[in-house]
């Protein structure tokens, strides 16, 4: 595959541009990998291709495994790269934190017309580094938020547990119910400590265009169904302009990827790839398998509808 790569330094932001080999005049930032040319990036690009879009792969920077103060300003340089290089429609996707980071930047950024979060939260919590310190892989950053704007960070959830509690917690439930990693308990404690303040709620009622949100009841890592009910019931308060479509499995895992994206990325052993790495995975393998061919067509139908969709339209 072709592609353009582009670093913060020179160009504001990290990312790759792969353009379809098809042709097309609409593109998907897609934020799915620690990096933007690493195998899950290449893997959403291969299958997003084959939807017929162009793709701007993202993530916050080289090496950098964590998220904290990623400036908002670089998805709004990426959109105008978009704009001046022939794109039309500009829509975003995400997965895990950065699906929250998609609903987001879909919040600030009007340009954005379809925005798809795969297991997000509606709320900006503190940022956190990942790598090896004092024998954790994870650790909060004090000060920071996951995100920032104009050189401010956004307000932000803190964590009731410090450094090194924060991952000795996570740990401590990832052996207790052998998930690859569990840290729904974290999330949990620290909304209790610290109910979500209305400033930390993403405005997801400022979303222009399609807003597609997909989760879980059996998400370890955090109560995702909670949150996307909460996103249902604030549109419901607030004035708004997106079209919302939103589900729920029973059974899905934090690994909300579609089927055929699954299979691209892993062409032999996707579904045992996702049982070892869940515990739900391991004991409702066809419930989660259902899921995810149900998240393949809704994804698939969401992208032909917003291409199909005039702009006009989107706007009004």
């Amino acid at each position: 595959m072709m592609k353009r790569h582009f670093d913060v330094e020179s160009d504001g932001f990290y990312g790759a541009y792969w353009k379809c080999k098809t042709g097309s005049d609409c593109a998907m930032i897609a934020m799915i990998g620690d990096d933007p040319e690493d195998y899950l990036a290449r893997t959403s690009v291969k299958w997003l291709h084959k939807l017929g879009v162009n793709v701007m792969t993202m993530s916050p920077g080289k090496k950098d495994y964590g998220h904290h103060n990623y400036p908002l300003e670089r998805i709004e340089k990426a959109i105008n790269w978009l704009k001046a290089h022939g794109d039309q429609k500009i829509g975003i996707v995400g997965a895990s934190t950065t699906g929250t980071l998609a609903l987001t930047a879909a919040s600030y950024f009007e340009d954005i017309t379809l925005t798809i979060g795969l297991t997000p939260s509606d709320f900006v919590w503190q940022g956190f580094m990942q790598g090896k310190k004092d024998g954790c892989k994870e650790w909060p950053i004090e000060g920071e938020s996951l995100f920032s704007y104009k050189g401010e960070p956004l307000p932000y959830m803190p964590f009731c547990y410090k450094h090194p509690d924060y991952w000795h917690v996570i740990e401590k439930e990832t052996k207790r119910t052998g998930d690859m990693i569990n840290s729904r308990k974290l999330f949990d404690d620290s909304e209790k400590v610290h109910p979500i303040q209305e400033d930390e709620m993403i405005k997801i009622e400022k979303i222009n265009g399609a807003l597609l949100l997909i989760g879980a009841e059996d998400d370890v890592l955090w109560d995702t169904a909670k949150y996307i009910r909460r996103m249902k019931q604030r549109i419901k308060e607030h004035p708004h302009t997106c079209r919302l479509e939103s589900v729920i499995y029973e059974h899905g895992t934090h690994f909300v990827f579609s089927e055929s994206m699954l299979k691209t990325m892993l062409p032999v052993g996707s579904g045992l790839f996702v049982k070892l790495a869940f515990q739900a995975a391991r004991k409702h393998p066809k419930e989660c398998r259902r899921a995810r061919l149900d998240i393949d067509q809704r994804v698939r139908n969401a992208v032909a509808k917003w291409k199909r969709v005039d702009r006009s339209f989107e706007s009004g």
